[in-house]
């Protein structure tokens, strides 16, 4: 079955924030650690994986990312902290 993924990268701790969707995370982040992708993350440097949620549904992924989207930064914020208070990027975890 396939899973989907909203996600959130970071520059550095508090600093800018990118929400994204991908059916495939491990390559996604990678793409965006590469700056294979053009667009908000290469221009900013935003690399780190600091937060995902797995989805079920393409539907249920893209919603879940135009809410987070919408969010205030500090709701955004509390929501990395509560899964990661150190804020570590969470890439090399999702690649074993």
């Amino acid at each position: 079955m396939k899973q989907f993924y909203v996600y959130i990268l970071c520059g550095k701790r508090n600093g800018t924030l990118y929400t994204g969707v991908t059916s495939d995370l491990v390559k996604r982040v990678y793409e965006h650690k590469n700056d294979l992708v053009e667009g908000f993350t290469k221009t900013y440097n935003v690399h780190c994986l600091v937060w995902y949620e797995p989805h079920e549904s393409t539907e249920s992924a893209i919603t879940r990312e135009k809410q987070i989207k919408k969010w205030k930064r500090a709701w955004k914020l509390r929501l990395i902290e509560r899964e990661n208070p150190e804020w570590n990027d969470l890439y090399e975890s999702i690649c074993s």
